[in-house]
């Protein structure tokens, strides 16, 4: 495995095993990225009042072709978070129709159902898919038993945040399709992390991160919206684009939303170049072996089961494996940070302990290395004295 850590601006002494929540900027990324800021900086007027749309433009076309998509399908917007806002409010749902989802999203996703539901009389619904995770048939079954006769909307991770479970997405939108249902996938984490083609995936509605895997700036991200559907959008912040004699496309009625800088969406182009140029799909390949190897570690130290077969697909550059009922996460949260300078998360989900674990390319042996040797040390010292 190739080490890019020299690439990457992160700490040194820190062995960062949690790309998966906030991603990190490659240095010729970054510097891309300053200089879109100091290009905007030096003529303010120039860049938004009269390149940006075109600038614009041309950005769209460069992640349209990386993610098999109609440019013209396509928004930026600033996190997966606000796609999701966007879409929620714009489905105008009414007393009684049911939102279907797993009980594995985002809590921020959760919330934003949750009050929209709660506002429309609508009613949000969590199905459980249990772990561990078994065949994708098995996977889709499971879910699809919780649709009903109400059910108006599907809301699902194509990779989910607390498991890091890859959902089987693309029978579940085509099956939807069949019956009506209306698509909505939480991307969040998919891009650059697996290979995309929205065409064939054919949801209605997908929104994805471009600050995490993909490695652009924070502020990056997409809204791939169906074209019969796109009228349905309304902004949350209405704008120049949503008046009479604003631009009829996607982008130009619900992108602007006043001044705000634009620097982190122009700079994905230079993510996809980046990734490009150093063979991302051989360093994605690398980074699975690794993480495979880590989570069986665990588990050999551990001695509990695997939440999926680490040889199947259901996970790729972002994995659990599940830690004593008896831990105390917080504490160890805490010593593995404070003592060993290794960052990961630890998860309390659905009744059960994990640790998620993100390999990158800027991930060597080195980072895993330190991670099982703090586990071995930590989780005797880490149980709950009252589980004993």
């Amino acid at each position: 495995m190739r080490d890019l850590k020299s690439q990457f601006l992160l700490d040194p002494d820190v062995h960062f095993l949690n790309h998966g929540s906030f991603g990190a900027v490659p240095r010729p990324v970054f510097e891309v990225w300053q200089d879109w800021q100091r290009r905007l900086e030096r003529q303010p007027v120039a860049l938004l009042g009269r390149e940006l749309p075109g600038l614009l433009r041309t950005a769209r076309e460069r992640l349209a072709q990386y993610l098999i998509a109609d440019p013209d399908d396509l928004l930026f917007v600033p996190n997966a978070t606000l796609g999701v806002n966007l879409v929620a409010r714009a489905l105008r749902l009414a007393p009684g129709d049911e939102v279907l989802a797993s009980n594995h999203e985002y809590g921020a996703c959760d919330r934003i159902w949750e009050f929209v539901c709660g506002a429309s009389g609508a009613h949000y619904v969590r199905r459980e898919v249990p772990l561990p995770a078994t065949r994708g048939t098995d996977l889709v079954e499971a879910f699809w038993q919780g649709v009903t006769p109400r059910t108006r909307v599907i809301f699902l991770s194509h990779i989910t945040s607390p498991t890091a479970l890859r959902l089987p997405v693309e029978v579940i939108c085509k099956r939807a399709r069949a019956a009506g249902i209306v698509t909505v996938i939480d991307a969040a984490h998919a891009p650059g992390q697996i290979a995309l083609d929205l065409t064939a995936q054919d949801a209605d509605f997908v929104t994805g991160n471009l600050h995490k895997w993909v490695m652009a700036p924070k502020g990056a991200a997409f809204l791939h919206v169906r074209r019969s559907l796109q009228e349905a959008l309304d902004p949350l912040v209405v704008s120049w684009g949503r008046l009479p004699g604003g631009e009829a496309n996607l982008a130009g009625r619900l992108q602007w939303m006043g001044t705000a800088d634009p620097s982190a969406w122009l700079s994905v182009p230079a993510a996809l170049d980046f990734a490009e140029a150093h063979d991302w799909a051989t360093v994605r390949a690398d980074c699975h072996a690794l993480l495979r190897e880590t989570l069986m570690q665990i588990g050999a130290l551990t001695g509990l089961p695997p939440a999926y077969a680490l040889d199947a697909d259901y996970y790729a550059q972002m994995g659990i494996a599940r830690l004593p009922i008896a831990c105390d996460i917080d504490a160890l949260k805490a010593r593995l940070y404070d003592d060993y300078r290794v960052e990961v998360p630890l998860i309390d989900w659905a009744g059960e302990k994990f640790i998620r674990v993100s390999i990158q390319g800027y991930n060597t042996a080195a980072d895993t290395t330190a991670l099982l040797a703090a586990l071995r040390t930590l989780l005797p010292l880490c149980l709950r004295a009252d589980a004993a």
